[in-house]
């Protein structure tokens, strides 16, 4: 087996030829979205936040809106990777799913579905799993980062093979397209080697692959940092969550740290709390941060935090509304849900067929 482990690797290279490639993909789509079909998702472990909703989802609904077959998974089984129990999993897969609508992805244009009820895309983990070794999982940058945020946890399998599953999210549908930030890199790239090293091993030799050699959609989007400016995390409690109110809105950014300069200027090199709320009201406004510091001048944080409050309350307001009204309609939900999974099931059925025939296991 040949060891691509290095490829792995995160380099200014890679990265530059990922911008590149992202560049041009952009293009394509400009041209021709149909010959194009993203793969994309998240882990239910929790309510989706404003850093998700500007950092990856308002990208995702454009990206359908551009006219791209989109499938959008919940994967409920990657939540078992680093924990011990799956949590109020059906309440949080259904909050999940209440989040994608509500911004605005569509089920008539979307396929959204979970993990755990297209099996036919897990099998796929048995063959994908011969394709790699383990010390390739062990080396790969992602599962390491993963694994040190576990602290002295002990590696489970299912995280070290996190990313052949990730593998299997994006070729059993034949997506050959995933948006992804810088640091998600690696996982594309051991889905291409997966990809690639199946052709070689059982494919026919021809130009038609059964599995597609899947690119990058990069995302250049803004890190916003959470409000007590440390990384926004659900489980420190410094995120604004898409689904909260706009007086719960309010609360959260009155108690958010600035600083005691009381001239506002965007600096995120000397003033990251300051500059941080000031990127949240650019996002939410569409408006640019220096011009949103001008503006506020001496007013010093109190005048900031109202600023931030109005921009975020005014951009989230029909997200919200929409949420509530899919929230009322609980049956919708789960007809929308069951009908993603069982698209997912028959191309994951089909799809898997096609492995059994390379492999010769057809009896």
């Amino acid at each position: 087996m040949t060891d691509n482990t290095a490829e792995l690797e995160i380099t200014d290279a890679s990265l530059q030829h990922a911008r590149q490639t992202s560049a041009k993909i952009e293009a394509a789509i400009d041209k021709d979205p149909s010959q194009f079909r993203v793969l994309t998702g998240a882990r239910p472990t929790g309510n989706l936040h404003i850093g998700h909703y500007f950092g990856a989802l308002s990208n995702w609904v454009s990206i359908q809106q551009r006219g791209v077959e989109t499938w959008l998974l919940i994967a409920d089984y990657q939540v078992i990777t680093d924990r011990d129990d799956t949590g109020p999993m059906r309440e949080r897969v259904y909050s999940l799913l209440t989040d994608y609508l509500a911004i605005g992805m569509d089920p008539e244009e979307t396929t959204i579905f979970t993990h755990s009820q297209v099996p036919e895309l897990n099998e796929l983990l048995l063959p994908f799993l011969s394709l790699v070794s383990d010390a390739e999982l062990r080396r790969n940058p992602t599962v390491k980062a993963e694994l040190e945020a576990t602290g002295d946890r002990p590696m489970s399998g299912l995280l070290l093979t996190y990313p052949v599953h990730q593998a299997a999210d994006i070729l059993f549908c034949k997506a050959n397209l995933v948006p992804v930030g810088k640091d998600q890199l690696p996982h594309l790239e051991q889905t291409r080697v997966i990809a690639d090293r199946f052709e070689k091993r059982y494919g026919s030799g021809g130009e038609d692959r059964i599995f597609p050699r899947p690119q990058g959609l990069l995302s250049e989007a803004e890190n916003v940092l959470g409000l007590d400016g440390t990384k926004m995390s659900k489980s420190k409690g410094n995120t604004i969550e898409l689904g909260m109110s706009a007086d719960e809105t309010a609360k959260l950014v009155k108690k958010a740290v600035t600083d005691s300069d009381r001239n506002i200027t965007y600096d995120p090199g000397n003033r990251p709390e300051v500059s941080n709320l000031l990127l949240l009201a650019a996002l939410a406004s569409g408006r640019a941060p220096h011009e949103i510091a001008s503006e506020i001048g001496d007013g010093g944080g109190g005048t900031l935090k109202a600023v931030v409050t109005e921009a975020v309350n005014e951009h989230l307001a029909p997200v919200r509304t929409r949420r509530a009204e899919l929230a009322a309609d609980p049956g919708y939900l789960e007809s929308i849900l069951q009908r993603g999974n069982e698209r997912a099931r028959e191309q994951a059925r089909q799809t898997l067929a096609e492995v059994h025939a390379a492999l010769g296991m057809v009896y």
